[in-house]
Parts: C-alpha cells; sequence; structure tokens
C-alpha cells in the first residue's frame, strides 16, 4: 500500500502531462511536485525528499536524456522512469542503460504507470532496506568484535599484572611505565589517540616475559650470553601473543620495539634512530628509569637523580634525545616542588 511519505517529481514541459499525471497518481496516495524544465528539476530535488522522478525525455533547453546522468551521479537512492513518445522507444532503452528504473509511452495508459511507479518504489525501498540492513549488522558484527578484543585484551593485561604480582621486583612496573611514558607523549603534544596507543602499549609491554623462565627473571647474579639471548626474545613472544587479539600495528611495533636503542644497537630488530616507533622510543625511556628505580634481584634500586643521570648519559646513545630530555625537564621539575 503506497503512502503519502513518497514524493514524485513530474518533469515535463508540458502543463497537461504533468496536470494528468499528478491527478492519477495523488489518487493513488502519492504525494507530487512539479518540474517545468530540467534546472527547475534541479531546484526541487535540492529542496524537497523525491523518491522518484518521472523525466520527459525531449524537453526544451536541457534534455531529460542530459538531465538523467545528474540526477543519477548527485541523487542516487532516486528513481527514474523516462516519459518517451511511442516512437522514440530506442532513446528510452538507452536512458535505462544509464540508470533509469523504467519508461513509460505517451499517450499513457494511467493504470501501467501506476503499475511501473509502484514497482520502482517498492524496488527502491527493498533497496534502502537491504542498504541500512547491511550497515547495522557491519555495526553489529563491529561492535561484536570490538567487545571480544576488548575482553581479550583485559585478559591478556590482568595477565601480566598477575605475572607481575608473583614477583616483588616487578610489581607494578608496567603500570608505573604506561604512567610515564602518558606523561612523555603529552608534554611532546602528541594527539590523545596516540597517547591512549602507547598507554596501552606501556600496560603489555613486557607481556611476552611469560615465555621466559623464571630461573633467568629471578637470577641473582649476571646472565651469561644464552640467558641474555633468551630474556631478549620476550619483544617478539609479546607481539605474537597480542597480534590475534590488538589490530592496531602501531601497538604492537611499540611492544616489539621497545628494547631498541636509538643508536641501532638494540634488539630484536636492531633498528635505529627515527626508525624506531616513536612510541617505542618513549616507552624505552620509561622503562628504563623505572627498572633503574625499582629494587631488582642483583642489584638495589637507584635514586631518582642517578637513573635521570644514567638517560642524561644515554642520550642519543641508548635514547632519543628528543624524548629524553622532555622526560629530564619533567623530572626536574618535579624535583623542585618537592
Amino acid at each position: 500500500m503506497t503512502t503519502q511519505r513518497e514524493g514524485i517529481l513530474i518533469v515535463d514541459d508540458e502543463e497537461g502531462v504533468r496536470r494528468l499525471l499528478k491527478r492519477k497518481l495523488l489518487s493513488q496516495g502519492y504525494r507530487c511536485e512539479e518540474a517545468s524544465s530540467a534546472y527547475q528539476a534541479l531546484d526541487e530535488l535540492r529542496n524537497k525528499a523525491i523518491g522518484l522522478v518521472i523525466l520527459d525525455i525531449k524537453m526544451p533547453g536541457k534534455s531529460g536524456v542530459q538531465l538523467l546522468p545528474e540526477i543519477r551521479a548527485s541523487y542516487p537512492d532516486t528513481v527514474v522512469i523516462m516519459a518517451t513518445a511511442i516512437t522514440d522507444t530506442s532513446t528510452a532503452i538507452y536512458c535505462m542503460k544509464l540508470g533509469a528504473y523504467d519508461y513509460i509511452t505517451k499517450p499513457f495508459n494511467l493504470d501501467e504507470v501506476v503499475l511501473s511507479v509502484d514497482k520502482a518504489l517498492e524496488k527502491r525501498r527493498l533497496e534502502l532496506e537491504n542498504r541500512d540492513y547491511q550497515r547495522h549488522l557491519e555495526q553489529k558484527v563491529e561492535e561484536q568484535s570490538r567487545k571480544i578484543r576488548a575482553s581479550f585484551l583485559n585478559a591478556i593485561t590482568s595477565l601480566a599484572y598477575a605475572l607481575e604480582a608473583k614477583d616483588k621486583y616487578t610489581s607494578g612496573h608496567s603500570q608505573r611505565v604506561a604512567e610515564i611514558s602518558v606523561a612523555i607523549a603529552r608534554d611532546l603534544g602528541l594527539p590523545q589517540d596516540s597517547i591512549n596507543k602507547i598507554e596501552l602499549a606501556g600496560q603489555v609491554h613486557d607481556i611476552g616475559k611469560i615465555g621466559v623462565r623464571e630461573s633467568i627473571l629471578h637470577k641473582l647474579g649476571k646472565l651469561s650470553a644464552e640467558e641474555f639471548q633468551h630474556i631478549k626474545y620476550h619483544c617478539e613472544v609479546g607481539e605474537r601473543i597480542l597480534t590475534p587479539i590488538v589490530e592496531d600495528e602501531e601497538i604492537l611495533k611499540i611492544v616489539r620495539h621497545h628494547h631498541e636503542r636509538y643508536d641501532g644497537k638494540g634488539y630484536p630488530d636492531g633498528l635505529f634512530g627515527e626508525a624506531i616507533p616513536l612510541g617505542a622510543r618513549i616507552l624505552a625511556v620509561a622503562d628504563s628509569y623505572d627498572a633503574m628505580t625499582s629494587e631488582r634481584p642483583y642489584r638495589r634500586a637507584m635514586s631518582a637523580e642517578t637513573a635521570c643521570a644514567e638517560i642524561e648519559h644515554g642520550k642519543s646513545t641508548q635514547f632519543d634525545p628528543e624524548v629524553a630530555d622532555v622526560f629530564l625537564r619533567a623530572q626536574r621539575l618535579v624535583s623542585s616542588v618537592v
């Protein structure tokens, strides 16, 4: 059943033709507008909700054949039925190749006009409903996928904190690294989206230590070359653990490269300078500072002053000098306030 909400635009330079079609379509419950030229038709389309256009092929000035591509390009959800003399059906068929839904011939059989209009608007309705369904379906799938990823990521983060909680020497390390990294990122003027990624990477940057033997993690003495090689794999293991649930490449690269050195002598890939992701360069400073100022099985915690001196010494070799300077300025400010 047709509703009053459907808008039909009748475009014909003959007033009698427009009046005839309008009277019939109004009787069927359609809302009708009229235009006597292509330019008036475009004005109507700009200002009113039009579901279907009945477009005369031959009009003075810009013809219906010329107007059709403009309607299809600017109003793709509006269906077009061409109106033509019975002797010019070949042009009408050409118009259908250009995107018209159907054509009707003069003199009109009004019942056939209504049938063509009904079918065209039904097709339009189904296409719009299908598109709306697909859009909402995609949104629902994406929302569900996001919830699943968030759930897994929360589980991974909780696992990382649980592992730290078992080790008094690293308890709270990831959270502190995340907080320091966020402070550096803000002072560098990074956008909030990048700051959020750096914070998340900081929280899970050591998740790969799940694969490191506890005897090595808790060793009191100096690590052997083989043991150090083993512990270095935690960067790559962390990336592999996170890859199925973290689709953002930036976060994964921060986790993988947070032990790279600015001079290229770090691991796992020996990147140097700005080839190292900025988030990883930020994490490197935050991670090193927190590690130095924390108790470890093989040494006592350094003072904040000593740790800052080490970072100053490591500028341009271990650390990005700009990142290090931002961190050190902040630390001096905190120290002066205290």
